[in-house]
């Protein structure tokens, strides 16, 4: 039997585990030797993920929950690699795997290394080329140490054979994102405020802003959501508010009737309003992979992105973090000149499945 112990630290990583633990139930089916453990390492404590968050998902609570948040970064990593080791004493497996990059990301991978088991990332390769970025040294640090490199794109294999990767160990297999994507879109849920302030399809924007470069400074903020609403014509913008923005919302006090600011939606909710949404203004990486397999224009508020093929390929513009970009973005948007978009290789709804198949040949 070969047994998989699978990594999740933060909600997005459920929804990139979610579908290979579907691929490992398929193969159990088929009598195939394959079996898991969910860790949740507790990196993110939200009050959303709930057994409803996982009911949504379709999958099992975590088999063990290591409630390793809070504290600084270094502080957080101890604190998993110290409960991960002990886990993996009390729990052998033959393999760890890991997804994205988040901070148990790297931490797992360490502390599997120095037991002397072997280490998967799903989602490999992937650079902003930032190191500013915490995300960005969590992918340099697990590629370092991984032995097989699950990838979502030409770009990420390139990448990896750049930094001295062997070829053997990549497997480019495609996007878990999109496997879950494609698996819910019959299943997306309508939520509340649809009807609440009458949303019409493909006449409003979604919004989602979390990272510190656009948040943080309350000035800057504003600009930003000034802007946006000054170059939205009389759309209704509604913006679940991570809780890394909610406090300096408060403090700038904005007072517009068309800016919609609700708690974050649950998984089928909130892409319920991104396949409806005329655009999404967003400053996230996983929204921009979501945009691109749902053909909506996205407007990314960021000056690098680890996710390129959103736009060489997809509907995604990167713009920049300058407020002044809105204005002509929102022009193009408008006249109806944006591009169409394809949906890139191998984001076919069936890429836990290869994954899965390619566990049981290691």
């Amino acid at each position: 039997m070969k047994n998989i112990t699978l990594i999740a630290g933060a909600r997005p990583n459920f929804m990139k585990i979610a579908p290979i633990i579907h691929a490992i139930h398929k193969a159990q089916k088929e009598y195939k030797n394959i079996n898991y453990r969910l860790i949740h390492t507790g990196q993110h404590y939200d009050k959303k993920m709930s057994g409803d968050f996982f009911e949504q998902l379709e999958i099992p609570e975590p088999h063990a929950n290591l409630e390793s948040g809070g504290g600084t970064q270094a502080e957080q990593t101890a604190n998993i690699m110290i409960r991960f080791e002990k886990e993996l004493i009390e729990n052998p497996t033959d393999l760890v795997l890991v997804v994205g990059d988040v901070t148990s990301t790297m931490a797992c991978a360490i502390t599997a290394q120095k037991l002397n088991i072997k280490v998967a990332h799903v989602e490999a390769g992937i650079r902003s080329n930032d190191w500013s970025m915490p995300e960005e040294i969590n992918r340099l640090v697990t590629d370092a140490i991984t032995n097989y490199f699950f990838t979502t794109s030409e770009i990420a294999n390139e990448n990896l054979l750049k930094s001295g990767v062997n070829i053997e160990q990549i497997f480019f297999v495609g996007n878990t994102m999109i496997d879950t994507l494609l698996k819910n879109l019959p299943r997306f849920k309508k939520p509340m405020i649809w009807d609440e302030i009458g949303l019409i399809e493909k006449e409003y924007l979604v919004m989602t802003l979390h990272r510190p470069a656009n948040v943080d400074e309350e000035h800057k903020l504003k600009e930003l959501l000034d802007e946006i609403i000054f170059n939205s014509g009389d759309l209704p913008l509604v913006f679940p508010v991570h809780p890394r923005t909610a406090k300096n919302l408060e403090n700038i006090g904005l007072r517009y009737s068309r800016l919609h600011l609700i708690e974050p939606q649950g998984y089928l909710e909130f892409n319920y309003l991104v396949e409806r949404a005329k655009a999404v203004v967003t400053d996230s990486g996983g929204i921009t992979e979501e945009t691109t397999v749902l053909g909506v224009p996205c407007i990314t508020l960021r000056d690098n992105t680890e996710r390129p093929e959103t736009i060489t390929e997809g509907t995604n513009e990167l713009i920049g973090t300058d407020p002044k970009a809105i204005k002509p973005t929102m022009e193009k948007l408008f006249s109806g000149n944006w591009k169409q978009g394809k949906i890139p290789h191998l984001w076919d709804g069936k890429t836990s499945e290869r994954i899965v198949d390619i566990l049981l040949t290691l």
